[in-house]
C-alpha cells in the first residue's frame, strides 16, 4: 500500500475532481486506515475489519470518478463492477462470487506487472539476442540435433530427426559469422532494421469455444486444460518492432516465477483489495413496488455473505473477502440507502453524500482539474493545427449555460459540460483537417454567445448525451 497521508490522497484527488471534500474525506481516511492496518502486529490486525462506505450523491457529480482515480492512485488490487451485472443465484447472469474473481485476476496483473519490471533489463538483452538470431540464422552444421519427446513432436508437428552430424565451422567462418552478427547487433540498436520482416514463434492456444459464463459460472476451458495439453507452436512473420515485443514478452514470461506471482497475488487480494461497486442503488427495494424487487433482495442477499466475509474459490486458489475494502456507490434518486435491507446497511457503516454542482463548481470544473473538458478540446484540435484558447469569460460563460442546462433538462452532472463543448466547437471540429498551418482560435464570450443558444429549453443538446 501507498505510504501517503490523508491530506496528501485528498489533495491528489483535487487534481481531478472539484468539490466533493467529504467523500474524499472518507475515501483518504479508508485507505490510509489499510495502510495503519498493514502496519500492526499479525494477532491485531485479524481483529481489525475494514469500514466500508456507501457514496450517495445524483449522476455526474463524482462518485465514479472518485473511484478511477483512487484506482489508478493506491498501490493496491483494485476492482470496479456494477450492481445491475449481477442475478440472484438460480438465474441467469453473473453470480456475485466474480467480483471476488475479478479481483484476483486483476491482483495477478498488478503483482505480475511489478515482477516484469524487475527483469526487464534481463528480458530485452535477451531479446536482442533472439532477435539477431533470426536476422543470422545460425548455420546447420552450428545446431546440436535433440532427441524430440514423442508426444511433444506429436502435439507440435515436429518429427524426429536422426541426420548425423555435420563437420563443425572453420576458424574463419566463425569470424565471419561473429562479424555479421555485430554488424547486425549495432543496426538494431540504431534502429535501422525495425521494418523489416522476420519470422517468430509463438504459443497458440486451443480454442475449446465452451463458454459458460451466461450460466452464472466463470470457467476458462483453456486455463484448465493449459497444463495437460502441450502448447502448440504457430510461426508468424511480423516487422523486428513487433517481434522485439513479442520476444520480450516470451522472455519476461519464462523468467517469472508464476507459483510465487500467485502466492503473492492473492495474499495482497485478501489484504489490500478494494471492490468498488457501482450503481448499489439499483438492487435495492423500492417502496410499495413487487415483482421484480424479490430478485433485486436476492442479489442483496448474495452480496451479504461476501461483504461480511465468506471464502470464495478461483482458479487460482480460495479467497478470504474478511478483509477486503468495499465502496458502493449510488445516486438513490427513487429508492433511499435504507431500502437496503438492514444487514447490507450494517456492512456500509459510512455513508457519505455528495453534493450537486453549483453554479461555481461548474466554473471550477470547466478550467481549474489537470484534464479539464477545455484542456482536452485544445489537446485534441492542436493534433489538426488548430490553437485553442478560452478567454476568462467565455469559460465562465460555458459553465454558466451547462448549468442552466441541468437546471431546466436532466440534471447529468459534469457531463453536460461535454455536451455543451461539442455543440461550441462543433464547426471548428468539422472544418479543421491537419493540412494548413497553425491557426489561432480565441474562443470569447461573443463566440460562445453565437454557438450556444440563448434559449436553454429550445436548444435540442440530448443527441450528444453518453
Amino acid at each position: 500500500m501507498i505510504d501517503w497521508s490523508p491530506k496528501q490522497i485528498v489533495d491528489e484527488l483535487d487534481r481531478y475532481i472539484v468539490g466533493q471534500d467529504e467523500a474524499k474525506r472518507a475515501v483518504a481516511i479508508a485507505l490510509r486506515n489499510r495502510y495503519r492496518r498493514s502496519r500492526l502486529p499479525e494477532k491485531v490486525r485479524e481483529e481489525i475489519m475494514p469500514k466500508n462506505i456507501i457514496m450517495v450523491g445524483p449522476t455526474g457529480v463524482g462518485k465514479t470518478e472518485i473511484a478511477r482515480r483512487m484506482s489508478k492512485l493506491v498501490d493496491a488490487p483494485f476492482v470496479k463492477v456494477e450492481a445491475t451485472k449481477y442475478t440472484e443465484v438460480g438465474y441467469v447472469g453473473r453470480d456475485v462470487e466474480s467480483m471476488v474473481r475479478d479481483l484476483v485476476e486483476a491482483s495477478i496483473r498488478l503483482v505480475k506487472g511489478k515482477k516484469e519490471q524487475e527483469v526487464r533489463l534481463t528480458a530485452e538483452s535477451m531479446a536482442e539476442n533472439r532477435l539477431i538470431d533470426l536476422l543470422v540464422p545460425i548455420s546447420h552444421r552450428q545446431q546440436e540435433h535433440t532427441v524430440i519427446n514423442p508426444i511433444e513432436a506429436l502435439f507440435s508437428g515436429k518429427a524426429q530427426s536422426n541426420t548425423p552430424a555435420l563437420p563443425e565451422l572453420t576458424t574463419e567462418e566463425k569470424e565471419k559469422f561473429r562479424s555479421k552478427r555485430d554488424e547486425i547487433a549495432a543496426s538494431l540498436r540504431a534502429g535501422k532494421l525495425e521494418d523489416t520482416m522476420v519470422e517468430v514463434e509463438v504459443d497458440e492456444q486451443p480454442k475449446l469455444g465452451m463458454d459458460f459464463s451466461g450460466m452464472g459460472v466463470d470457467i476458462n476451458m483453456n486455463d484448465m486444460l493449459g497444463g495437460i495439453l502441450p502448447s502448440k507452436k504457430k510461426k508468424r512473420n511480423v516487422r523486428v518492432s513487433e517481434a522485439r515485443k513479442i520476444l520480450i514478452q516470451q522472455e519476461m514470461d519464462r523468467l517469472i516465477d508464476m507459483d510465487e506471482v500467485t502466492s503473492e497475488a492473492l495474499r495482497r487480494a485478501e489484504q489490500d483489495g478494494i471492490i468498488f461497486i457501482d450503481e448499489i442503488d439499483k438492487i435495492a427495494n423500492r417502496t410499495n413496488t413487487s415483482g421484480v424487487d424479490v430478485s433485486r433482495e436476492g442479489v442483496q442477499r448474495d452480496i451479504l455473505p461476501i461483504v461480511e466475509g465468506s471464502t470464495v474459490p478461483t482458479k487460482y486458489g480460495p479467497v478470504k473477502t474478511d478483509f477486503i475494502l468495499f465502496i458502493a456507490a449510488g445516486a438513490f434518486h427513487v429508492s433511499k440507502v435504507s431500502d437496503l435491507i438492514p444487514e447490507l446497511q450494517g456492512r456500509f457503516p459510512i455513508v457519505v453524500e455528495l453534493k450537486a454542482l453549483t453554479r461555481e463548481d461548474f466554473r471550477r470544473i470547466v478550467s481549474q482539474p489537470e484534464h479539464s473538458a477545455t484542456k482536452q478540446y485544445s489537446a485534441l484540435l492542436a493534433a489538426d493545427n488548430i490553437k485553442l484558447t478560452f478567454t476568462e469569460e467565455a469559460l465562465n460563460a460555458i459553465a454558466d449555460y451547462a448549468y442552466l442546462c441541468n437546471e431546466v433538462k436532466e440534471n447529468i452532472g459534469a457531463r453536460r459540460l461535454h455536451t455543451v463543448m461539442e455543440e461550441l466547437l462543433e464547426d471548428i471540429s468539422f472544418n479543421a483537417n491537419g493540412r494548413h498551418p497553425e491557426i489561432e482560435v480565441v474562443v470569447d464570450e461573443k463566440y460562445v454567445a453565437d454557438h450556444l443558444s440563448g434559449d436553454v429549453q429550445g436548444k435540442v443538446l440530448e443527441k450528444y448525451i453518453i
